[in-house]
């Protein structure tokens, strides 16, 4: 068994993001520049956007916040993003979710500017996505395949097992899974499929995107499968300063004896996910996707 440690990954990552922007200042341009706008305060979003200001340090990026209270008004909150998409000297910026409930996410997503939806959340990326164009690929999704890729995982002529439909993770990973340069074949499965202990342990390469803690078990993984486990869920825990700690979607301590490769959690696909908005934000600042 090996470990697929998505935090390594992620640092080197950086390093080459840093690089990267390095050669852009160089070359007489301004560095990339990331926005995200914070809607209230819940304290997972809180700590995710404060992680991703640091990684925007980190590799030498501009990062700007914009916040609002929960009771901000939805046209209040369409009109600053139709603001921020006319900003010449802003690349790309996100949304943070959830929002609140008055609020409707889909039309925030799609108020967004395609060339700036860093996020990749936009119908016209995840379009351009499925037919095969430069398009900006959804964080989660995009780091999976750089891990993949990165640990020399052969994925051509694999059978695929997604656990989760999300158009987040489930939905994009499949057409990803399933493009000329992965060839893997791709099944997507959700709560209602039959048989989906027998379905999980066929797989060759298995991707659980539930959200439901300790879901896959050791029956459900086959001897040599690689496990990428998606599932980030907050769980209490007595044994944490916090008072929880993240729990993913495998029983790891079952599964791992069992896998030729699989993702831990925290430490897995988590930190790939962080890094790959910043990876989004490069290809946006050089215009190499709708240019």
């Amino acid at each position: 068994m090996q470990l697929i440690d998505g935090k390594a990954t992620a640092k080197a990552i950086k390093e080459e993001i840093k690089l990267e922007v390095q050669k852009l200042v160089h070359a007489g341009r301004r560095p990339p520049h990331l926005a995200a706008i914070l809607v209230g305060h819940d304290g997972g979003s809180e700590t995710y956007v404060a992680y991703k200001i640091k990684d925007c340090e980190e590799v030498g990026f501009k990062s700007t916040l914009i916040r609002f209270e929960e009771d901000v008004l939805e046209q209040e909150l369409l009109e600053k993003i139709q603001e921020l998409n006319r900003d010449p000297g802003l690349d790309g910026f996100i949304v943070q979710l959830p929002l609140p409930g008055h609020i409707r996410e889909q039309k925030v997503i799609e108020t967004i500017n395609p060339a700036k939806d860093v996020d990749g959340f936009h119908p016209v990326n995840v379009g351009r996505t499925v037919i095969g164009l430069p398009s900006f690929i959804s964080a989660t999704p995009f780091g999976i395949i750089e891990l993949l890729k990165r640990y020399k995982i052969e994925t051509s002529g694999k059978n695929c097992v997604i656990v989760g439909r999300s158009n987040i993770v489930g939905r994009p990973m499949s057409i990803l899974m399933s493009q000329k340069s992965i060839n893997a074949t791709v099944t997507v499965a959700h709560s209602r499929t039959r048989d989906l202990e027998e379905l999980c342990a066929s797989a060759d390469i298995l991707i659980a995107a539930l959200g439901a803690p300790g879901f896959i078990k050791e029956h459900m993984v086959k001897e040599g499968a690689v496990v990428i486990d998606v599932g980030t869920t907050r769980v209490p825990s007595s044994e944490t300063k916090s008072g929880f700690r993240l729990k993913g979607d495998v029983v790891f301590n079952e599964v791992a004896p069992k896998c030729a490769f699989i993702t831990p959690v925290p430490g897995g696909v988590g930190p790939m996910t962080r890094v790959s908005l910043l990876s989004n934000t490069v290809l946006a600042a050089k215009g190499n996707i709708f240019n």
